[in-house]
């Protein structure tokens, strides 16, 4: 799937829902207020930037990519990059030899821009970025280096790694018995 980068988002209208890849446990729902972004989708036969990315963006990108997961969804996107597909043998979160991240995704993230602005990237953004020399635009890169994943978050949604949730976000945990509301 391609969008062209610094394009409005148009890809899910039902809203965000963040989880906490740090336990798998917090989801927190809403529609977004801001303006959404994308950022990072390329696909084989559409024309993309590439060039080398400094060391602390894509270290700081990979920071956000391992803290946070948006809109994860039970199927695989696969990179239409890489010359041929994951063998079945392979498991999908392995990174192909001589690559750092894997090749498939199932989910998105998003970085906190200027004021009313958020980007949005598929999570295979690291991919792209570390294996395919994917260069996002500077906006983008400006708001990884500022943002910071495991900064302080507020008591009202601790492990949720976003600033900007709305007033009417909702809350699911998910247990045993199944998703609670709160």
């Amino acid at each position: 799937m391609f969008f062209e980068d610094l394009s409005p988002y148009a890809h899910r209208d039902e809203g965000d829902e963040f989880s906490d890849l740090t336990d798998g446990m917090r989801f927190v729902g809403f529609q977004p207020a801001c303006t959404r972004l994308n950022i990072g989708w390329p696909a084989a036969g559409h024309r993309w930037t590439s060039g080398p990315a400094s060391g602390g963006f894509t270290d700081r990108l990979l920071a956000v990519l391992d803290a946070q997961q948006v809109n994860a969804v039970p199927g695989l996107h696969e990179c239409d990059l890489c010359p041929t597909p994951l063998p079945d043998s392979s498991p999908w979160y392995a990174p192909r030899p001589g690559h750092l991240r894997a090749s498939a995704g199932t989910g998105e993230i998003r970085v906190p821009g200027a004021p009313g602005t958020v980007f949005a990237a598929p999570h295979l953004i690291g991919h792209y970025v570390a294996d395919h020399g994917h260069l996002p635009p500077r906006p983008f890169v400006d708001a990884v280096l500022a943002f910071d994943p495991y900064g302080p978050w507020t008591a009202r949604f601790p492990g949720i790694r976003f600033p900007w949730l709305p007033d009417d976000a909702v809350l699911r945990h998910v247990d045993e018995e199944g998703p609670l509301f709160r």
